[in-house]
Protein backbone atom coordinates (compact mmCIF):
# COMPACT_ATOMS: atom_id res chain seq x y z
CA UNK A 1 0.00 0.00 0.00
CA UNK A 2 2.82 2.51 0.88
CA UNK A 3 4.37 1.68 -2.25
CA UNK A 4 1.46 2.65 -4.28
CA UNK A 5 0.82 6.07 -2.84
CA UNK A 6 4.50 6.81 -2.59
CA UNK A 7 4.51 6.34 -6.79
CA UNK A 8 1.34 8.25 -7.31
CA UNK A 9 3.44 11.13 -5.37
CA UNK A 10 6.53 11.16 -7.27
CA UNK A 11 3.87 10.46 -11.09
CA UNK A 12 1.41 13.18 -10.08
CA UNK A 13 4.01 15.81 -11.24
CA UNK A 14 5.54 14.30 -14.24
CA UNK A 15 1.64 13.66 -15.30
CA UNK A 16 0.49 17.20 -14.06
CA UNK A 17 3.45 18.52 -16.44
CA UNK A 18 2.35 16.66 -19.50
CA UNK A 19 -1.60 17.63 -18.96
CA UNK A 20 0.20 21.33 -18.84
CA UNK A 21 1.98 20.74 -21.82
CA UNK A 22 5.44 21.15 -19.77
CA UNK A 23 8.32 20.21 -21.82
CA UNK A 24 10.23 17.35 -19.71
CA UNK A 25 14.10 18.47 -18.49
CA UNK A 26 15.77 21.82 -18.53
CA UNK A 27 15.59 23.06 -22.18
CA UNK A 28 12.66 22.72 -24.44
CA UNK A 29 11.75 19.42 -26.10
CA UNK A 30 10.35 19.12 -29.27
CA UNK A 31 6.78 18.10 -29.08
CA UNK A 32 5.92 20.44 -26.34
CA UNK A 33 5.06 24.09 -26.26
CA UNK A 34 7.72 26.45 -26.59
CA UNK A 35 8.21 28.49 -22.78
CA UNK A 36 7.90 32.30 -23.18
CA UNK A 37 10.41 34.30 -23.61
CA UNK A 38 11.96 37.84 -24.21
CA UNK A 39 14.78 38.73 -26.19
CA UNK A 40 15.94 41.70 -26.00
CA UNK A 41 17.80 43.05 -29.48
CA UNK A 42 20.79 45.27 -29.95
CA UNK A 43 18.32 48.02 -31.02
CA UNK A 44 17.06 47.83 -27.70
CA UNK A 45 13.79 46.38 -29.14
CA UNK A 46 12.22 43.72 -26.59
CA UNK A 47 10.35 40.53 -28.38
CA UNK A 48 8.05 38.07 -27.18
CA UNK A 49 7.13 34.69 -27.89
CA UNK A 50 3.34 36.04 -27.13
CA UNK A 51 4.16 38.71 -29.60
CA UNK A 52 5.22 36.48 -32.66
CA UNK A 53 2.09 34.09 -32.90
CA UNK A 54 1.63 32.73 -36.01
CA UNK A 55 5.14 32.82 -37.09
CA UNK A 56 7.58 30.44 -37.32
CA UNK A 57 10.88 30.88 -34.46
CA UNK A 58 14.42 30.73 -34.76
CA UNK A 59 16.19 31.02 -31.99
CA UNK A 60 20.23 30.16 -32.39
CA UNK A 61 22.82 30.30 -29.65
CA UNK A 62 26.23 31.28 -31.01
CA UNK A 63 29.69 32.14 -29.05
CA UNK A 64 31.95 34.93 -30.45
CA UNK A 65 34.77 31.74 -30.29
CA UNK A 66 32.84 29.46 -31.48
CA UNK A 67 33.92 28.38 -35.80
CA UNK A 68 30.91 26.23 -36.27
CA UNK A 69 28.51 28.88 -35.20
CA UNK A 70 30.11 31.30 -37.27
CA UNK A 71 30.17 28.64 -40.17
CA UNK A 72 26.36 28.51 -40.02
CA UNK A 73 25.62 32.26 -39.88
CA UNK A 74 25.69 33.38 -43.63
CA UNK A 75 23.59 30.45 -44.47
CA UNK A 76 21.28 31.30 -42.30
CA UNK A 77 21.26 34.92 -43.07
CA UNK A 78 20.69 34.50 -46.55
CA UNK A 79 17.90 31.65 -45.63
CA UNK A 80 15.80 34.41 -43.43
CA UNK A 81 16.30 37.10 -46.32
CA UNK A 82 15.00 34.87 -48.39
CA UNK A 83 12.22 33.49 -46.15
CA UNK A 84 11.19 36.33 -43.76
CA UNK A 85 8.27 37.76 -45.79
CA UNK A 86 7.28 33.90 -45.54
CA UNK A 87 6.85 34.68 -41.71
CA UNK A 88 9.70 33.54 -40.36
CA UNK A 89 11.84 35.18 -37.39
CA UNK A 90 14.86 34.42 -36.31
CA UNK A 91 17.48 35.70 -33.81
CA UNK A 92 21.20 35.09 -32.64
CA UNK A 93 21.59 35.05 -28.97
CA UNK A 94 24.84 35.10 -27.55
CA UNK A 95 26.04 32.70 -24.93
CA UNK A 96 28.36 35.09 -23.63
CA UNK A 97 29.96 38.35 -23.22
CA UNK A 98 33.80 37.89 -24.72
CA UNK A 99 33.99 41.18 -26.62
CA UNK A 100 32.78 44.18 -26.07
CA UNK A 101 28.82 44.91 -26.89
CA UNK A 102 30.06 47.90 -29.77
CA UNK A 103 31.60 44.58 -31.95
CA UNK A 104 28.90 42.24 -31.46
CA UNK A 105 26.65 45.11 -32.96
CA UNK A 106 29.48 45.47 -35.96
CA UNK A 107 28.25 41.63 -36.61
CA UNK A 108 24.75 42.46 -35.63
CA UNK A 109 25.12 45.10 -38.65
CA UNK A 110 25.80 42.71 -41.18
CA UNK A 111 23.03 40.50 -40.52
CA UNK A 112 19.73 40.08 -41.43
CA UNK A 113 18.72 38.61 -38.25
CA UNK A 114 18.73 40.24 -34.84
CA UNK A 115 21.73 39.71 -32.47
CA UNK A 116 20.82 39.79 -28.48
CA UNK A 117 23.18 38.55 -25.60
CA UNK A 118 19.71 39.18 -23.50
CA UNK A 119 17.14 36.89 -23.51
CA UNK A 120 15.26 35.70 -20.56
CA UNK A 121 12.83 32.35 -20.41
CA UNK A 122 13.87 29.01 -20.23
CA UNK A 123 16.16 28.46 -22.91
CA UNK A 124 19.95 28.00 -23.36
CA UNK A 125 22.68 26.13 -25.11
CA UNK A 126 21.85 22.28 -25.16
CA UNK A 127 24.19 20.14 -23.19
CA UNK A 128 25.94 23.11 -23.21
CA UNK A 129 27.17 23.11 -26.82
CA UNK A 130 26.91 26.00 -29.33
CA UNK A 131 25.61 25.98 -31.36
CA UNK A 132 22.28 25.29 -30.31
CA UNK A 133 18.98 25.86 -32.32
CA UNK A 134 15.18 26.15 -31.60
CA UNK A 135 13.11 25.85 -34.18
CA UNK A 136 9.09 26.56 -32.62
CA UNK A 137 6.44 26.10 -35.20
CA UNK A 138 3.34 28.78 -35.75
CA UNK A 139 0.96 27.10 -32.87
CA UNK A 140 4.19 27.72 -30.37
CA UNK A 141 5.29 24.20 -30.31
CA UNK A 142 9.13 23.81 -30.08
CA UNK A 143 9.78 21.31 -33.29
CA UNK A 144 13.59 21.19 -33.59
CA UNK A 145 16.07 21.56 -30.63
CA UNK A 146 19.54 20.76 -32.24
CA UNK A 147 22.97 21.12 -30.66
CA UNK A 148 25.63 21.52 -33.23
CA UNK A 149 25.54 23.38 -36.33
CA UNK A 150 22.75 23.05 -39.64
CA UNK A 151 23.74 22.43 -43.22
CA UNK A 152 22.12 24.12 -45.20
CA UNK A 153 20.58 21.39 -46.67
CA UNK A 154 18.97 20.39 -43.21
CA UNK A 155 17.82 23.77 -41.71
CA UNK A 156 15.82 24.24 -44.97
CA UNK A 157 14.86 20.58 -44.47
CA UNK A 158 13.79 21.44 -41.11
CA UNK A 159 12.12 25.05 -41.96
CA UNK A 160 10.28 24.61 -45.35
CA UNK A 161 7.08 22.57 -43.97
CA UNK A 162 6.66 24.65 -41.07
CA UNK A 163 7.40 27.81 -43.29
CA UNK A 164 4.63 25.94 -45.44
CA UNK A 165 1.85 25.79 -42.93
CA UNK A 166 -0.54 28.05 -42.79
CA UNK A 167 -0.59 31.26 -40.42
Amino acid sequence: MRTIISARLLLAPLAAALLLGAAPGKTPQPGFPAPAFTITTFDKRKVTLAGMKGKVVVINYWATWCAPCKAEMPMMHRYFKANQARGLEMFGVTTEDSVPKYQLKQVSDLLSYPLSNRMTGNYGSIDNAVPSTYIIDRKGVVRHAKKGAYTAADFKAALDPLLAEAP
